[in-house]
């Protein structure tokens, strides 16, 4: 079987095709189909089911591509082949993040149905806990949303933590430097995500003022943050007492999202897991909200998904 579909002009199918024709490649490949340019239409062949998934996936980027998005990246066509195939609804239904997030014109926002939920349940609820595998964009999600009610003024700063675990061979004693450089690399995911989002110089104008606080968790205690956008990333390695220190820190008109995956703890065996406890103390509090992403939620390179996938058969 075989499905036509019209190009509208050569810059149209440079686009859908990527550089060196690499996204026409990676189509057919993951859709199991066949592709070929004739003229100004594209050929498709191949097994009924998979022709229709793949002519829904290309007529979506076709009009994608319409509307001036040119630009689109591997991690944007993994994401839209990943909804076609299995059937969900595409991003363009998605909910975005302000154009005003988008210096490096990204798409900022939920790429799939799990990320589309927990997007959701960031805005709603003033206590939010994001809960999967890496890869799911827990914390970068949940970092966009917190420059955006920076941005719209819906709260006054952004603090974002994680806990300093010393893991198996990782020991901040033998680290060099003073305590902030011994530090400093357990919080550079935040900063990469952050210089994702914002130009250099404001991040930098935003830290020296304090209106962006990156610090370990420990340094959360004892206060109280009002007006604020918390961010409380890597929670599995959170003991039960650092956790309810985190959560009684939320002051007036704050939000907190606490993002972890409960897979890779570094605690030592037998402390209990302040993630896991959470679970189960908070699950019937009106307020908060615990979203759960699986591998399927994934948005990096496609092997990180069977990766998971393949470990999580492995432990059941």
């Amino acid at each position: 079987m075989e499905k036509i579909i019209k190009l509208d002009s050569r810059r149209q199918a440079q686009a859908l095709f990527g550089p060196q024709d690499e996204f026409l490649r990676i189509i057919e490949k993951d859709f199991k189909v066949k592709a070929a340019l004739r003229g100004d239409y594209l050929k498709i062949e191949g097994l009924a089911s998979n022709i229709r998934k793949a002519g829904a996936a290309i007529e979506y980027l076709l009009e994608y591509i319409k509307t001036g998005h040119s630009d689109i990246g591997k991690a944007d066509l993994y994401c839209i082949i990943s909804n076609f195939k299995k059937g969900n609804k595409s991003i363009a239904e998605e909910p975005r993040l302000s154009a005003s997030l988008q210096p490096l014109s990204k798409h900022i926002g939920p790429r799939t149905e799990g990320q589309r939920e927990y997007f959701e349940a960031i805005r709603r609820h003033d206590i939010v806990f994001g809960i999967g595998p890496a890869g799911t964009g827990k914390t970068y999600l949940a970092m966009a949303c917190a420059v955006e009610a920076l941005e719209k003024q819906q709260v006054r700063r952004i603090i974002l933590t994680r806990p300093a675990v010393e893991a198996a061979g990782e020991s901040l004693g033998f680290l060099p430097g003073d305590m902030y450089e011994k530090i400093s690399p357990y919080l550079r995911p935040l900063y990469d995500a952050l210089y994702d989002m914002m130009e250099a110089e404001r991040i930098e104008k935003y830290i020296e003022t304090g209106i962006i606080e990156v610090a370990p968790l420990a340094y959360m205690r004892g206060r109280t943050l009002n007006d604020a956008f918390i961010v409380l990333d890597e929670a599995q390695n959170c003991t039960a007492w650092q956790m309810k220190m985190f959560l009684t820190r939320l002051g007036f008109d704050s939000k907190a999202v606490i993002t972890g995956d409960i897979t890779q703890s570094d605690l030592p065996d037998g402390k209990p897991i302040g993630l896991l406890q959470a679970q189960e103390v908070l699950k019937e509090i009106e307020g908060i909200k615990f979203a759960y992403l699986t591998g399927s939620d994934v948005v990096r390179h496609s092997l990180v998904q069977r990766i998971i996938e393949a470990y999580d058969q492995t432990s059941r």
